[in-house]
């Protein structure tokens, strides 16, 4: 995904590589990161980054994603790719919980196609409401809770695909 802060024409290349429980691996411009993310009760994560600690809080609006790292606070928006994308590299292929809180509706199923920006789910957390949205066109692989549940940080509410391209109609026998 290419993000740039609103008012900034430089680009930044990010993408998520692998997940496995704690431990993250993501590229950014080039450069290759692993580190650890511990959840906490009120919503940030702590990642263990060059030895380092540090506090991070993310929240994704309709339009941008907002960070805070310290006490230093960023806006990104998403840049549209130009021309066909790839099948893979889904910016998230799960919809985590931001916060603990209560599932209050949930607006796709499992097999369902979804766009950039759609609303998949909402949630309410601290008497405040917040929805979910896709990152990218994917499929809907499973909706993991409903209406009513109660949720910790970090747990994943929806699993995604990325989307495929279109079959290519067979015209008779194909060599292989």
């Amino acid at each position: 995904m290419k993000l740039r802060r609103p008012g900034d024409k430089r680009q930044y290349e990010v993408e998520l590589i692998s997940r496995d429980g704690p431990k993250l691996r993501a590229r950014i411009d080039g450069r290759e990161i692993e580190t650890q993310a511990e959840p906490l009760a009120d919503g940030s994560t702590v990642l263990a980054l060059g030895g380092r600690r540090i506090r991070v809080l993310a929240s994704r609006r309709r339009e941008s994603i907002l960070v805070a790292v310290g006490p230093a606070a960023f806006e990104f928006v998403a840049i549209e790719g130009r021309g066909a994308r790839s099948a893979h590299g889904l910016v998230t292929p799960e919809v985590s919980a931001p916060m603990p809180g209560k599932v209050l509706k949930v607006m796709v199923r499992a097999g369902e196609r979804v766009e950039a920006g759609q609303p998949l789910l909402v949630m309410e957390a601290m008497k405040m409401e917040t929805t979910l949205y896709a990152d990218g066109a994917a499929i809907v692989k499973r909706v993991a809770v409903g209406p009513g549940d109660a949720v910790d940080h970090g747990a994943v509410l929806i699993e995604l695909s990325p989307v495929s391209s279109p079959p290519v109609p067979a015209s008779g026998p194909q060599d292989s």
